[in-house]
């Protein structure tokens, strides 16, 4: 995976079966170049970090970041070269690696260039003038018989995917047909939260990641206050499958841990959650992962889906749901080896979002209480934010998460020496605890590229500012603390694309019911989670943009609502007003249901629309928000419940001159501005 983009430095993220030495060459195109036959002849680019952490007995997490002898040129398309040697360092100069030990790209991995390409090819903006971004990719989504058949009548006949496709899968079609084109490319992907659904996992999956983590010799671990003593005595207990809540401590204060943590919610807007097969050990988390970026693990390790053993003992509506989901995986596997290519080719940035960890993580400082003070759940969030660590955060800024890294990697070393004594390895208690209690503390999840505009990526969950009026009420997505640094780094820009998970100007209508329930106290019925849920941090984030020093171009993307809207912001009574513009894509592969949202929006449109008194009695009285409609609409809608990926265009002075919606029906939807 082509991560952190700079003119002088790329990062890659990679697992592999054996350790490996690794050379990196960055090679701005020339016209007159002929392609490469081999290695390139010029010296490799200097690696200065080269992290290699053993993940199991035969897998190994390479992290590389290599800098360029002098600043890559910009705006046209730079290829890499990845060589690398299984021969280990030793002190004996003979030994160290020869020219014919060392395997390119052409020789490990082909299949991840474009047809007629050598290499992988990216692209270095002078300026951001196109970016990618997506959220929520569900692998075991999927539409009913007669949801589909509603969707497809609108679909075209060229859909690289279909109505509940992978909006990787119809970027990287998109992208295939532009090759010859870099100044089309967009310059960076950026996933905005729930990158794998880590709480709601399909039976299939989960017989899936049991065979990686035996096949790949990943280790095992001690479960603290559970049923089981430790991941082998689970993956053997009757509720492994489908039936994990039971396996929780019994918890009677507030809502329980059961309830708020694990509970298959129903939730009388959005879908149900289910939380059958929610992922527990680290090991999983890892399993995971390659599972939902590479389609290698599925056919190196000869992974199944259908495990009639498994299912002995089930019933018969289980069976049903268990081939259902089987069926979803099938297409979702089957595209991910372009999903491989593109993460190859585009560098992509990440942030976390709840269902990366659990549903409704640190909703509420009810919620944290009840989570954070029992062992078996502290450990279970912990482990996925591990997995976030290595899979995702690495990448973002490594130098800034290097101790973190470093504590993993003993970690997993340590679990791996111990396979010379055991059948498989096994995390020391005491290093996982102490790794977990540093994961909690950390404050360095956000990030920033000094790009132009400036790119600015907001954690907005671990910095919670929680309720002082009941712990049960929705915290703000962010404390006081971390909104004063956001507006430290907005001083005096002049343009900035901001990322918020969740979406800072949702759709009032939504917000409102998940305003009533919080009244009823029942926000997690809801996900009554939005930044205008908490008055202490709504206040000081629209005060933000209506500070005189911060950017007179604000674009903000988020994901998080399953659904993709576009809308126009200005304060009201200001002669001075910021321009910003909030741009929401959701899914990658995820949906709201056919149906509601056409629902919501109509009602949204009559109670909130730009004139309406009803929008007084709102946190954002002062702003005026005018929402696009997009060209797809038949009725006026202004919400896109399609999925897919999202393409911003912006201009020389940040501000975005298109917006579009890549869906999987093969349609290019456009968001446009009102007149």
């Amino acid at each position: 995976m082509l991560r952190r983009v700079t003119p002088d430095s790329i990062v890659l993220w990679l697992v592999t079966s054996r350790p490996q030495q690794a050379r990196v060459w960055l090679l701005p195109e020339d016209e007159s170049r002929p392609p490469l036959a081999g290695l390139p002849d010029t010296p490799p680019a200097r690696l200065t970090e080269h992290l290699a952490i053993p993940l199991g007995t035969h897998a190994w997490l390479m992290l590389l970041e290599a800098h360029a002898e002098s600043p890559m040129p910009a705006d046209c398309a730079i290829a890499y070269e990845l060589a690398l040697s299984e021969r280990e360092d030793t002190a004996d100069s003979s030994a160290a690696p020869q020219d014919g030990d060392w395997h390119g790209i052409a020789e490990w991995g082909p299949e991840i260039c474009y047809p007629g390409e050598p290499l992988p090819r990216f692209r270095l903006p002078a300026k951001l003038t196109r970016i990618a971004h997506g959220s929520c990719r569900k692998p075991h989504h999927g539409l009913s018989d007669k949801e589909a058949e509603r969707v497809c009548a609108n679909a075209s006949d060229s859909a690289p995917e279909g109505p509940a496709g992978d909006g990787l899968v119809a970027l990287d079609h998109w992208l295939s047909e532009r090759r010859t084109t870099p100044p089309e490319w967009p310059e960076v992907m950026l996933f905005t939260g729930d990158q794998i659904y880590a709480d709601d996992v399909a039976g299939p999956m989960l017989g899936a990641i049991d065979q990686v983590i035996e096949r790949l010799g990943l280790p095992e671990e001690t479960l603290l206050g559970a049923e089981v003593s430790d991941s082998r005595e689970l993956r053997q207990h009757p509720s492994h499958l489908y039936h994990r809540p039971q396996l929780l401590p019994d918890m009677p204060a507030n809502e329980g841990l059961a309830a708020s943590f694990f509970g298959a919610k129903r939730k009388p807007i959005f879908t149900s959650t289910g939380a059958d097969n929610h992922l527990i050990g680290l090991s999983e988390v890892v399993a995971m992962y390659l599972l939902v970026w590479s389609d290698v693990p599925w056919a190196a390790l000869g992974v199944e889906l259908e495990d009639p053993s498994a299912l002995e003992g089930h019933d018969e509506a289980t069976r049903e749901r268990h081939a259902r989901e089987a069926r979803h995986l099938a297409r979702f596997r089957a595209g991910l080896g372009q999903v491989r290519r593109l993460l190859a080719n585009v560098s992509s940035l990440m942030i976390f979002d709840d269902h990366d960890v659990t549903d409704d993580w640190n909703l509420s400082a009810a919620w944290e209480k009840a989570a954070y003070g029992n062992p078996f759940s502290r450990r279970i969030i912990g482990n996925a934010l591990t997995g976030y660590l290595l899979c995702q955060g690495a990448g973002n800024a490594p130098r800034a998460l290097g101790e973190l890294l470093e504590q993993a990697s003993e970690l997993f070393t340590d679990a791996h020496a111990d396979t010379e004594t055991a059948p498989e390895g096994h995390f020391d208690v005491e290093r996982q605890e102490a790794l977990i209690a540093r994961l909690e503390r950390c404050e360095r999840w956000d990030y920033q590229l000094e790009t132009t505009p400036a790119l600015i990526v907001a954690d907005t969950r671990t910095r919670r500012w929680r309720s002082e009026r009941k712990l049960s009420h929705p915290s703000g997505l962010m404390d006081w603390e971390a909104l004063c640094e956001l507006q430290q780094r907005l001083v005096e820009q002049r343009a900035v694309v901001l990322v918020s998970p969740a979406p800072v100007f949702g759709v009032k209508l939504i917000e409102t019911i998940q305003k009533l329930f919080t009244f009823a106290g029942k926000p997690l019925m809801v996900d009554a989670e939005n930044w205008m849920a908490h008055q202490g941090a709504a206040s000081v984030m629209l005060n933000i943009f209506r500070h005189s020093r911060t950017p007179r171009h604000f674009v903000i993307l988020s994901g998080d609502v399953h659904y993709s809207f576009a809308y126009d912001v200005r304060l009201r009574h200001r002669r001075s007003s910021p321009h910003i513009w909030q741009i929401t894509s959701s899914g990658i592969r995820n949906r709201f249901p056919v149906g509601l949202l056409d629902v919501l929006d109509r009602l949204n449109r009559w109670l909130y629309a730009p004139r309406s008194p009803l929008n007084l009695l709102t946190r954002r009285r002062n702003m005026r928000i005018t929402p696009r409609r997009h060209d797809a609409a038949s009725h006026g809608e202004r919400l896109l419940n399609a999925c897919g990926i999202g393409l911003v265009d912006l201009d020389a002075k940040g501000r975005p001159i298109a917006i579009r919606q890549l869906t999987t029906e093969g349609r290019e939807v456009h968001f446009v501005p009102r007149r």
